[in-house]
């Protein structure tokens, strides 16, 4: 289950989005689009980094009740990236989603021993999306 905040009105059709948030997780989980400036807060308000990034995840309490978590993903990043890269932004914003979910279930690339990797590539291609966001950065 999902609840879509789309305050930045990005065009995207969100029926992979969901496909995706049920495949991955019974819980329910939050996903909120915004715009540059509205991650830039976010992301100095929860984390003490004064800037924008593409995609942030907020796990909420590991109760069987409460929702998996939270996921911020920023569109201004969507679209530039999908531009650069040569995709479509309904992928960009699957390929941000899934990485975020993988964070809320637990994963951590900075610190694992490639277990998130190889988690997303499994799922990137399940799904016939472009280039993971991990293998993106190395």
């Amino acid at each position: 289950m999902i609840d879509i905040d789309n305050r930045a009105e990005l065009d995207v059709s969100f029926s992979m989005i969901k496909k995706i948030a049920t495949d991955m997780s019974s819980k329910e989980i939050e996903l909120l689009i915004c715009n540059k400036e509205q991650m830039r807060s976010i992301n100095t308000a929860q984390r003490g980094i004064d800037s924008a990034t593409d995609v942030l995840s907020f796990p909420y309490e590991s109760s069987p009740l409460a929702p998996l978590g939270s996921i911020v993903i920023c569109a201004d990043y969507v679209r530039s990236v999908a531009s650069d890269l040569g995709h479509r932004a309904d992928d960009e914003v699957a390929i941000l989603f899934i990485h975020g979910v993988l964070h809320l279930l637990g994963f951590d690339h900075e610190s694992d021993s490639g277990q998130m990797h190889t988690k997303e590539l499994e799922l990137i291609r399940r799904y016939n999306l472009p280039l993971s966001l991990i293998d993106r950065a190395n």
